[in-house]
């Protein structure tokens, strides 16, 4: 499945931070920013995290969901999330699956070295489900703003 804006984006349900689950088509309805990151506790993924996290008052005003994904366990996840008081969801995509149907799972070369991981990207899909922005190759400074100004555009 290729994803393109105003097409349908890929449904999922993964287990979450706290012992939960979050489905995409459950929160039809709602503007859902989900947003790939490579690991829990790094200097970028820590950034950006703590970016949404900031914003997230802005964000619920303009009703829209935040959702962090990365291989990461739950238990990966819970620590992350209480370490920077994050107050949005993590899911953990430990099998790939997501990543894979967002384009996020790709080959990355570091030093020389190729190796597969994620690529930081972020995806905004609107109350029908419907995918309005993507964000491919993010580097964070910015970032979370143009998201933002994306979620209140629509």
């Amino acid at each position: 499945m290729t994803l393109s804006v105003g097409k349908p984006a890929p449904d999922f349900t993964l287990p979450t931070d706290g012992g939960g689950e979050v489905t995409l088509s459950a929160l039809k309805g709602k503007k859902v920013i989900v947003y790939f990151y490579p690991k829990d506790d790094t200097p970028g993924c820590t950034k950006e995290a703590c970016g949404f996290r900031d914003a997230l008052p802005d964000f619920s005003k303009a009703d829209a969901e935040i959702i962090g994904v990365s291989k990461d366990s739950v238990a990966k996840h819970d620590k992350f999330k209480a370490k920077y008081e994050l107050p949005f969801t993590l899911a953990s995509d430990g099998d790939g699956t997501v990543c894979e149907a967002y384009g996020t799972w790709v080959e990355k070369s570091m030093y020389g070295r190729k190796y597969m991981g994620i690529d930081r990207a972020t995806f905004l899909i609107d109350e029908k489900g419907l995918l309005q922005a993507e964000w491919r190759k993010v580097k964070v400074p910015g970032h979370v703003e143009a998201v933002l100004e994306a979620a209140r555009g629509l």
